[in-house]
């Protein structure tokens, strides 16, 4: 397989994984599905000199990064 052909792969696989991420109901598994999609993005993007897709999915990482870890900051609130 040569290297274009994996980096083809990389793509199709970074979306499926943003695809997976938007039909979680859970927001803390929606934002890492969504992380991990927009990571392969970037990788996809600088891989094939698609600059503007690997730019736009390292804000999306940021994004996700910043609401994680602000998720993971908050109090729990237990339900009685």
């Amino acid at each position: 397989m040569d290297n274009a052909t994996v980096w083809e792969w990389v793509g199709y696989l970074a979306s499926v994984v943003v695809a997976i991420s938007l039909m979680m109901a859970n927001i803390k598994k929606l934002r890492w599905w969504n992380l991990l999609g927009a990571a392969l993005f970037v990788a996809y993007g600088l891989a094939i000199a698609a600059y503007p897709v690997a730019l736009v999915n390292f804000f999306i990482v940021l994004i996700d990064a910043y609401y994680l870890v602000k998720l993971y900051k908050a109090p729990v609130i237990e339900e009685s």
